[in-house]
C-alpha cells in the first residue's frame, strides 16, 4: 500500500531561528491532532537541517534537504553532497524542482547523478517533474512529463525506483494562485502511474507515491487528495505557517 505524504518545501525562506520555531509548531500540532496515516516531511534550507532534526520527533516528522550536489565530494565550493545531507539526520532530498531546472540549469544528466548519489547514501529522493504553461496549452503535457521521467528516474532499476517518491508540479500553477483542477491533477497523476506501469510493472506503479505540487492549500487539499492517484502534496508557501500546513495534512 503506497504512502500518503505531505512534504513542505520552505525554499529560501526563514532564518535558522524561525525555521526551528516553525518545525516545533508543526511537530506539536501533529502530536496533538494525530496524523498516523500520513508521512509528514519538512524540506528545510541546508542551514536548518541539523537543528530541525533535533527539534522534532523524527518518528512522526521526516526532514528533507531541498537539493544535493551532483558530485560525491571534492573541490566544489559551496556545494553540499548527499553524504553531507545524510549525516545531518535528514531522510529525504527534493530533486529536479522546476526552480532548480529553470534558474540553475539542471539537466537530466545532472539529475541522474544526484539521484544516484542520494540513493547510494540512503536518502529518499522526492523527484519533481512538470510542465510550463506553453506546453500545457500546446496539449503535449502528458508526453513532456513522461519524457522527463524516461530521461532520468526511468533509467533506474525497478528496485531503486521503488525507493523514490514522484512529485508532479504544474509549473503554471506554482506561486500564481492558479491551481490545477482536481480532474487535471488526477489526469496527470494517472498518466504518470500508467507510464510507471509500462516501464516497471503494475506492482511497482501501485506502490509509488505521486504527490501534487501546485498551489495546494487547506481549502482544496481534500478535493485533490480524494483522487485515487494523488497520494499527497509537495507544499510551498502554505508550509511556512504551521496551521496552514496542518490544514493540508488533514485534507486526507
Amino acid at each position: 500500500m503506497r504512502q500518503k505524504i505531505v512534504a513542505g518545501n520552505w525554499k529560501c525562506n526563514t532564518t535558522l531561528q524561525e525555521g526551528v520555531e516553525l518545525a516545533k509548531a508543526v511537530d506539536a500540532i501533529v502530536a496533538s491532532e494525530g496524523a498516523d496515516d500520513v508521512v509528514v516531511v519538512l524540506g528545510t534550507p541546508f542551514t536548518h537541517i541539523t537543528k530541525v532534526v533535533e527539534s522534532v520527533n523524527t518518528d512522526r516528522i521526516g526532514v528533507a534537504a531541498q537539493n544535493c550536489a551532483a558530485e560525491a565530494k571534492g573541490a566544489f565550493t559551496g556545494e553540499v553532497s548527499a553524504e553531507m545531507v545524510k549525516s545531518t539526520g535528514a531522510e529525504y532530498v527534493i530533486l529536479g524542482h522546476s526552480e532548480r531546472r529553470e534558474y540553475y540549469g539542471e539537466t537530466s544528466e545532472i539529475l541522474n547523478k544526484k539521484v544516484a548519489l542520494a540513493l547510494e547514501n540512503g536518502l529518499t529522493p522526492i523527484y519533481c517533474c512538470g510542465e510550463a504553461l506553453d506546453i500545457r496549452e500546446a496539449g503535449t503535457h502528458n508526453e513532456y512529463v513522461v519524457n522527463q521521467l524516461e530521461e532520468t528516474v526511468f533509467q533506474l532499476s525497478a528496485e531503486d525506483f521503488k525507493k523514490i517518491v514522484i512529485a508532479y508540479e504544474p509549473i503554471w500553477a506554482i506561486g500564481t494562485g492558479v491551481t490545477a483542477s482536481s480532474d487535471q491533477a488526477q489526469d496527470m497523476h494517472a498518466n504518470i502511474r500508467a507510464a510507471i506501469t509500462a516501464k516497471f510493472g503494475e506492482e511497482v506503479a501501485e506502490e509509488t507515491s505521486i504527490l501534487y505540487g501546485g498551489s495546494c492549500k487547506a481549502s482544496n487539499a481534500n478535493e485533490l487528495f480524494a483522487n485515487k492517484d494523488v497520494d499527497g502534496g509537495l507544499i510551498g508557501g502554505a508550509s511556512l505557517k504551521a496551521e496552514d500546513f496542518i490544514g493540508i495534512i488533514n485534507g486526507f
